[in-house]
């Protein structure tokens, strides 16, 4: 499985902050917010990831992840000129994608023990698609699934006035390899964009869908606000100070993946700033 990061967007609930920088590139506490979403497809197993982005932010981007690849990452750029929607993303993509893929909105953010269990499992279905969902309580403001008494899905409404649950789908989709054809059978909504509700509509109509929906002890942030932001970047501080972990360390999950040797890591860390990124790897090794 190959992944896709949507990093294409603008940022414009951030304004005037995203005026001179890409939303993904803001920290969330530590690191920037990219690192956490690269870090999610990582703990499903992924290390081919293409990340979308426009024109204005691709070299921030290439800058911070020039690095990766010394480690066990394959990260190529996809330039979106506009964005039209997550399935225009894929398309966009398709050229690096022969397979099957796993898609997320670059400014989500999950934690929890087991998280990457549960993501593994379900990448390593075949066939069909899995869309992910999070309990809420304003499910108003999201995509919202519906579920039967069997927990399987059943329909999807963008926004409903009101819900038939409270559980959102969130950011991160997996999906097999039939999905660039069903991708290129939409239309563009009202808005002028190819929706993701809609792709996955097309695999509810054949029945070829899983439901994930995580449960307690699992945390999930949509960074695009101040507030969900600044709700991150605490959480994230209380992790990491109380239990000493560093969360979405990219070079640890990439050692603990056997993508890089204990040898090769050391020597690219060694020659890093001494701060407390580093030294925590230096530390683990």
């Amino acid at each position: 499985m190959k992944g896709i990061i949507l990093a294409g967007g603008k940022g414009s609930r951030l304004t005037p902050t995203t005026k001179g920088i890409s939303k993904h590139l803001i920290p969330i506490y530590d690191k920037p917010t990219i690192y956490y979403p690269i870090s999610t497809l990582m703990l499903a197993g992924i290390r081919e990831i293409s990340i979308i982005c426009n024109p204005q932010h691709l070299k921030g981007y290439q800058d911070l992840l020039n690095e990766t690849s010394q480690f066990g990452l394959q990260i190529s750029f996809v330039v979106q000129e506009k964005p039209l929607g997550l399935p225009h993303a894929m398309l966009l993509a398709r050229k690096s994608m022969n397979g099957k893929t796993a898609i997320i909105c670059g400014d989500n953010f999950f934690y929890g023990r087991g998280l990457s269990a549960i993501l593994q499992k379900q990448a390593n279905y075949d066939e069909g698609a899995c869309i992910f969902g999070y309990r809420v309580n304003d499910p108003e403001r999201y995509g919202v699934m519906e579920l039967n008494g069997e927990g399987k899905l059943v329909n999807l409404e963008e926004k409903p006035t009101k819900p038939k649950s409270n559980i959102a789908a969130v950011g991160l989709y997996f999906y097999d390899d039939t999905v660039c054809e069903k991708a290129k059978s939409l239309k563009p909504s009202s808005r002028g964009e190819l929706e993701i509700t809609d792709l996955n509509k097309l695999y509810i109509k054949e029945n070829r869908i899983r439901a994930e929906v995580f449960g307690r002890g699992t945390a999930w942030f949509d960074t695009g606000t101040s507030q969900s932001l600044l709700a991150a970047s605490n959480f994230v501080h209380s992790i990491q100070e109380s239990q000493g972990y560093i969360i979405s360390c990219l070079e640890e999950i990439s050692y603990r993946n056997n993508w890089v040797s204990k040898k090769v890591l050391k020597k690219i860390v060694t020659k890093r700033p001494q701060n407390t990124y580093n030294n925590y790897i230096l530390e683990l090794l």
